[in-house]
């Protein structure tokens, strides 16, 4: 008697299965592991940090910038495998005719026709054409500066994934590529609101290299950002929650974001001018003040570090509007630059 010979299953299935459960439950295990706040926070700080997703100006085509502001090329960086950096170069309005139908390499050797140049690194949110940027890109120019417009990793169309080590790593290689090119024309970092702390970040970095950048312009700087998230207007209103600081903290702490200006500033020794409005009411003018404080303290030629306050009406992104602010600049950077 002839028996039907048994069905083999192959033991791939029942395998792949058991491996597959044994993820899940490994999954599950380190979720309920911890307690739910530790799985929103973090992820919801470095949101409300950096806000890179919010891209307005919408329906933008950021390689074309000519259509937002004159006199200016779109090109890419590559700082790392991964990452690709958007940025715009305008060149100072007195060399507008010059640059009209030219390439990306007429405005890179531009770069060392002696007019100084500004890598601006900007706040959170939004991307390098928002209308408030294009507008302090727009004065700059008209007063005689080349302006580096760097969209970090995650803003605009740059590549990549933002992180505090991030965004420091990019200022560092705009800085750097700039100077490669650029002969003896000094080379500004210009930070605003969180670009400030990029900046101060990248400088530190640079110092302990033994290459100071040439000045450093911080506008609306925070002491850290630790104190400036505790007074974001959006987290005000939870201050008072128990355990919402500490909960707070933990998460900056650990996403790693510190962008530790008042201990930064006690390392630079290049010039220094912060300048601050005095109706800031997203990053208070006292910062401003206490930032001023202790890097004046630090710096050993106090003639190195200078604040300017300015009247109300500008509050945190206008100080473009401003009439004294091009001088404020010009006659800082002019007496360092002597």
């Amino acid at each position: 008697m002839i028996r039907p010979a048994a069905t083999q299953v192959p033991r791939s299935i029942p395998h792949s299965c058991s491996t597959l459960g044994r993820k899940i439950a490994a999954l599950y295990n380190s979720f309920t592991s911890k307690p739910l706040k530790e799985h929103i926070f973090p992820p919801l700080m470095n949101m409300l940090i950096f806000f890179n997703f919010f891209k307005a100006p919408f329906l933008v085509d950021l390689k074309r910038p000519e259509l937002k502001i004159a006199h200016t090329v779109n090109f890419y960086i590559r700082v790392e495998p991964g990452v690709i950096l958007g940025i715009w170069h305008t060149v100072p309005s007195c060399r507008g005719e010059d640059a009209k139908g030219k390439d990306r390499c007429w405005y890179e050797a531009a770069l060392h026709d002696g007019n100084p140049i500004i890598v601006y690194l900007h706040g959170s949110a939004e991307h390098r054409a928002a209308p408030h940027r294009l507008k302090l890109v727009k004065v700059l120019s008209d007063g005689g500066f080349h302006v580096l417009s760097v969209d970090y990793r995650g803003f605009g169309d740059s590549t990549g994934k933002p992180t505090e080590e991030g965004l420091t790593a990019d200022a560092i290689c705009v800085y750097e590529w700039t100077k490669a090119r650029c002969g003896t024309t000094p080379v500004c970092l210009w930070g605003h609101s969180l670009g400030t702390g990029v900046a101060t970040n990248a400088a530190k970095v640079l110092e302990e290299k033994g290459f100071p950048v040439d000045a450093i312009i911080l506008e609306a700087p925070f002491t850290n950002i630790w104190v400036a998230s505790i007074n974001y207007p959006l987290l005000k209103i939870y201050r008072k929650l128990p355990g919402f600081l500490r909960t707070l903290m933990d998460a900056l702490r650990k996403d790693k974001i510190v962008f530790p200006n008042d201990e930064n500033v006690k390392s630079l020794s290049s010039p220094l001018l912060i300048i601050h409005g005095e109706d800031d009411n997203t990053v208070p003018l006292e910062f401003g003040k206490k930032l001023y404080e202790i890097a004046h303290n630090a710096y050993r030629n106090k003639e190195r570090v200078k604040m300017v306050i300015f009247p109300p009406g500008f509050q945190h992104n206008l100080l473009c509007k401003s009439p004294m602010l091009l001088k404020t600049v010009r006659d800082f950077l002019s007496k360092q630059w002597a």
